[in-house]
């Protein structure tokens, strides 16, 4: 990247001071960008989920790997759940989308609570493992909750064979009018397809592991027994390990990612199989190059951009990210390692900028909170609209979650020091109400920012990318206007 004009800020730039200027491109479609990151985890395109509590799950997780992202498991939840969760995301199909189902004597009520856990909003009545029906909300308009699936689900129900191919399942979609059909091997059901889950499939590589399976992250704190849980992480089967702590260039840090390490090269002499480290999160030079000495692969960036996050409020620590990550990814550069931006996008525009700095991969968390696939319940509020809970992972509810196991007292003196929202309703838009509705958005984003840029894979556009700093007037000018006549 170069600054227009070879200007030289004399101070920090977040997302929202700097633009892109466009260069001649050989670029003829966005389609020709290849997104794959280059930080060696498998990624097809550039994007990872922030290890958070409220927002990485295991539906998340699926999903996103789906359309070649990859989501990190939250540090704070215990072995044998990250267990759970790596086994469940691993045993999912990479094309077909995993259904809701439900017995046709369960009430309607049940079914109801269910249907928000997915985007294609529909269940499928299971007896003995194969489909008799397909229930979705307007099934179960003005009728009583107690009643019984079976009573009002869609009998005639439409399916495709396993070795349909994309085109052939599309076009039975769009022939008998439908949004999602059951994908059957003899007459149990492998999973279901939808008709953008079937254009996604002719768009996105799913991000696969050696054996084909999808790809999973999991987070380590920097306390504890940190080998044991490493050991642990590995045995799982997580594809990429995550050391994590809000101040990364920290000498409890440096303890920790030795072990770390020695754990993962324990397990490539056993396996042959080198699994990424990602340590951070660092907003300076100089800890980023520490971090990648102390055998980081990836290191994360950023301090205090995060919607959550209050830390710079209370202690007045942090940076405007688009400068840290500028100045990380070329330290890590140099020892050979790569960065991963961490926090502070809230458009598609904020991602691009975010690579075009340098960052090989960048994370997202409370942007992804307000979707079908995150963790939380979906819940009304007065007016109807669809929202779910998010918090900091500094906050006091994340604390308390954290020190579940310590004394009365040492958990109420824990709680007296939070730097992150215990609470905040992210409501589901509802023109994108799940994730892969905004993956798209990025997506489509980022790729017309490489043809712009005349830069046909991220590396290129790391090269070519020509980034001029505005005014708040200049931000402002770039965003959509009413019109008035």
């Amino acid at each position: 990247m170069k600054f227009l004009n070879d200007a030289r800020p004399g101070y920090d730039l977040t997302y929202s001071d700097v633009f892109m200027v466009p260069s001649r491109s050989g670029i003829a479609s966005r389609m020709d960008v290849d997104l794959a990151s280059p930080d060696g985890v498998g990624t097809t395109i550039p994007l990872v989920v922030s290890n958070m509590t409220a927002i990485s799950g295991r539906r998340m997780a699926e999903t996103v790997a789906r359309r070649g992202g990859i989501a990190i498991l939250p540090q704070d939840i215990p072995a044998p759940v990250v267990q759970s969760a790596i086994d469940y995301v691993k045993s999912r199909h990479p094309v077909f989308e995993t259904p809701i189902t439900i017995d046709p004597e369960s009430p309607v009520a049940e079914v109801l609570a269910l249907l928000g856990k997915r985007s294609h909003r529909a269940a499928v009545v299971l007896e003995e493992g194969r489909p008799v029906g397909i229930i979705t909300e307007r099934d179960c308009l003005d009728v009583d909750r107690f009643a019984r699936v079976g009573d009002v689900m869609t009998r005639e129900i439409v399916t495709v064979g396993r070795d349909e191919d994309l085109y052939g399942a599309f076009d039975t979609l769009s022939t008998h009018h439908l949004d999602v059909v059951p994908v059957l091997e003899g007459d149990q059901m492998l999973g279901v397809l939808t008709r953008r889950g079937v254009l996604r499939s002719a768009i996105y590589q799913p991000a696969l592991d050696p054996g084909g399976r999808l790809l999973v992250g999991a987070a380590i704190g920097i306390n504890g027994d940190v080998k044991t849980k490493a050991e642990q992480i590995i045995a799982a089967g997580a594809d990429v390990l995550v050391v994590d702590t809000a101040h990364g260039h920290q000498d409890k840090m440096f303890e920790a990612l030795p072990l770390v390490v020695a754990a993962r090269d324990a397990h490539e002499v056993a396996t042959g199989i080198r699994l990424p480290i990602a340590a951070g999160n660092v907003v300076s030079a100089e800890g980023a190059a520490e971090l990648a000495d102390a055998g980081a692969d990836i290191i994360k960036v950023g301090v205090g951009p995060g919607a959550m996050c209050t830390t710079r409020m209370m202690t007045g620590v942090g940076r405007p990210q688009f400068s840290a990550v500028l100045e990380c990814a070329a330290a890590a550069r140099e020892s050979g390692a790569t960065v991963w931006a961490d926090g502070g996008v809230k458009y598609p525009r904020d991602v691009a900028l975010a690579l075009a700095a340098g960052a090989a991969s960048v994370m997202i968390g409370s942007w992804f909170a307000g979707t079908h696939e995150s963790p939380g319940d979906l819940m009304r509020d007065a007016d109807g609209r669809l929202y779910k809970e998010s918090f900091g992972m500094a906050s006091a509810r994340a604390v308390r979650n954290r020190t579940r196991t310590a004394s009365a007292f040492e958990r109420a003196r824990s709680a007296l020091f939070e730097e992150g929202i215990s609470s905040s309703r992210m409501y589901l838009d509802p023109a994108r109400p799940g994730v892969e509705d905004l993956i798209d958005s990025i997506v489509s984003g980022v790729r017309s920012s490489c043809t712009y840029a005349g830069a046909a894979s991220v590396r290129q556009f790391h090269e070519r990318a020509v980034v001029g700093v505005q005014s708040s007037a200049g931000y402002e000018e770039g965003r959509p206007q009413p019109v008035s006549w």
